[in-house]
């Protein structure tokens, strides 16, 4: 008879090996690699990236000028072999300018749809907050849904689809706040700050190596789409106990009847919590979720959603602030 250690260590080795990782994990380092050649102390909001592609949610990236929000963004997108269309938002911008427009043909007599910008595979907005309110309303179909509706006719979007949005928190003139349904639609939210006195002398020493050639030629693509879909098949596998569903619903509920929120989160929200929490779980090679990685989503996910009530507003209060106390109340599952 086999002893009982042995069966242990069999059944434990079948646990680990439900869902195949590797793959997963060699194409993760290999972005962050791609990435790294460029990018310095940037590791979190890179990881966010990543694991906003592998959850097929869209990102929004707010910072100060010159922190590396829009060149990292567009290193992203090269580390793919996709297609990459970048749209600079202007208070002048129409929502034609972005999802196309039926031009008259005159030797078919037809009209024809001329698609725009927004038909690709990895989108970089920069500063989405400068166009108008009618033009931020022409993304909501499209970031949702995954199509464009257009004098009565569907157009759906090819996979992957990925909108990276930029602003800037500071300057406000001339800006337009994103509406909440707006927000919504972002999985993340990814505050990007001024880099460590250590990276900042690197950042100098690369851009003097470097001797003027453009940052791009040192990117090369790993990964297709069609990659991109099978790596996202394998995060709908990950498991996730019926004890951190609940643990995640708990939380979020608690966002809803908070004393210092004025409003709470939405089931997307949820959603989107454990859509991530399966993706840091994928990228650190397990196939199964653990409460470390829905606390690493939930602060990108949420903070972004949740509006303080004017009192904390006030006080200078943040969302962030919020997240931690809601955290303290709620008990991790064993």
């Amino acid at each position: 008879m086999e002893n009982r250690e042995d069966i242990n260590n069999e059944e434990q080795l079948k646990f680990t090996n439900r869902v195949p990782l590797e793959e997963l994990t060699r194409s993760v380092e290999s972005l962050k690699q791609q990435l790294s050649k460029v990018i310095v102390g940037q590791e979190n909001f890179v990881e966010l990236l990543i694991v906003g592609l592998l959850s097929n949610g869209h990102v929004l990236i707010e910072g100060v000028p010159g922190v590396a929000k829009t060149i990292t963004a567009k290193l992203f997108a090269r580390s793919l072999q996709t297609n990459f269309s970048r749209i600079q938002f202007t208070p002048d911008l129409m929502p034609s300018d972005v999802l196309g427009t039926s031009v008259y043909n005159m030797k078919s007599s037809e009209f024809e749809f001329k698609p725009g910008p927004i038909f690709s595979n990895i989108i970089l907005i920069d500063e989405i907050n400068r166009a108008p309110a009618k033009t931020q309303a022409a993304l909501f179909e499209v970031m949702e849904e995954r199509q464009v509706t257009i004098d009565g006719r569907l157009f759906k979007m090819e996979t992957p689809f990925m909108v990276l949005a930029t602003q800037n928190p500071i300057e406000q003139e001339g800006t337009y706040a994103l509406p909440e349904a707006q927000l919504d639609r972002f999985l993340f939210k990814i505050d990007v700050d001024y880099p460590a006195f250590e990276d900042e002398v690197k950042i100098l020493k690369t851009h003097h190596e470097r001797k003027g050639s453009l940052a791009e030629d040192e990117i090369e693509p790993v990964l297709s789409p069609e990659k991109i879909s099978e790596l996202r098949d394998q995060i709908h596998n990950i498991i996730i106990e019926e004890k951190l569903l609940n643990y995640i619903a708990e939380l979020i509920n608690k966002t809803r009847n908070h004393p210092h929120l004025y409003l709470g989160a939405s089931p997307r929200a949820s959603i989107a919590v454990m859509n991530a929490a399966k993706a840091f779980a994928a990228i650190n090679a397990r196939d199964f979720v653990i409460p470390e990685d829905i606390k690493n989503a939930l602060k990108p996910v949420l903070a972004h959603r949740l509006i303080l009530s004017p009192d904390r507003e006030m006080e200078g209060m943040t969302a962030n602030a919020v997240l931690d106390m809601i955290s303290q109340t709620v008990e991790i599952p064993r």
